[in-house]
């Protein structure tokens, strides 16, 4: 499959950005990209880095303005877009939600994001409700989609829920990058952190994983993309810079899950039996 994967530096021009992702799109899709990846909360600044009332404006419905643009573009374009937008699901209730276009304009499925951050810079928990729609991954004529948002990419038991649900590829849209306080060394640690845990999501469940976060500053917060895509090994299929912008197609092999799952059959070998705890919060 021809992924596209969009690494954007967004201002606070919403439709600029807007209009940007849709150009960068129609180029992929021209560059005959099938699938095409947008980061966590694509159409503004990642405004979650402080807590303000007023921000909750910015939320829309769902279908709304966002899934009619974007659903326009994946119909003009055929091609399968995956969207990352602050829903409005009733007054006071709101969510973190990947929204997936399929190529014919309608809405494929969603996934409100489940595990919810709420650390110095990325105050998610006053905006968001937790997601209430599970891991299942969604249907589309490119295949079954593992969609995860953000913070639930740090979570084994989100990745390992998807692909026994049937995903054939996980999919993080993301927003994270270093606190500015901290030491080089310190932020190199965290970035590689961030990586290696997806690239173990790779491994453990034989899928490959697209991640892809913005970059550049934003209220002084600088975002260190790295948007990858890695086969179902871990291996590195495509590493994006941490400071620039990058739009470009990575050519996955989605038959070879099948082959690295019959050299590594954890999914046979899994003690089903003795994992009770796990829905523990901690064992005393």
């Amino acid at each position: 499959m021809k992924i596209g994967i969009i690494q954007q530096h967004n201002t606070a021009d919403r439709e600029d950005n807007k209009r940007r992702l849709a150009e960068k799109i129609r180029q992929l899709a021209q560059q005959g990209a099938e699938l095409v990846v947008l980061q966590e909360l694509h159409n503004g600044l990642y405004f979650c880095q402080d807590e303000n009332v007023d921000t909750f404006n910015q939320a829309e419905p769902i279908p709304g303005p966002s899934t009619e643009f974007y659903g326009a573009l994946a119909k003009e374009l055929q091609v399968v877009i995956v969207t990352s937008l602050f829903e409005r699901r009733a007054p006071g209730l709101y969510h973190n939600t990947a929204v997936v276009l399929e190529k014919d304009g309608t809405i494929a499925g969603k996934y409100r994001k489940m595990h919810i951050p709420d650390d110095p810079g990325y105050y998610e928990k006053f905006y968001f409700t937790p997601g209430d729609l599970g891991f299942q991954p969604i249907n589309t004529s490119v295949g079954r989609l593992g969609v995860l948002v953000c913070w639930d990419q740090w979570y084994p038991e989100a990745a390992r829920l998807m692909a026994l649900a049937g995903a054939e590829l996980l999919i993080y849209p993301t927003a994270i990058g270093y606190d500015p306080h901290d030491t080089k060394d310190e932020q190199e640690r965290q970035r590689m952190a961030w990586q290696t845990v997806q690239r173990g999501h790779a491994v453990a469940n034989g899928l490959p994983v697209v991640t892809v976060n913005r970059v550049g500053k934003e209220d002084g917060v600088p975002f260190w993309g790295t948007s990858f895509v890695a086969g179902p090994q871990g291996e590195l299929l495509y590493e994006a810079p941490t400071d620039q912008e990058v739009e470009t197609i990575v050519e996955v092999d989605m038959q070879r899950s099948e082959q690295v799952r019959r050299w590594w059959p954890f999914l046979r070998d899994r003690r089903i039996e003795a994992y009770d705890n796990i829905t523990k919060r901690f064992l005393d």
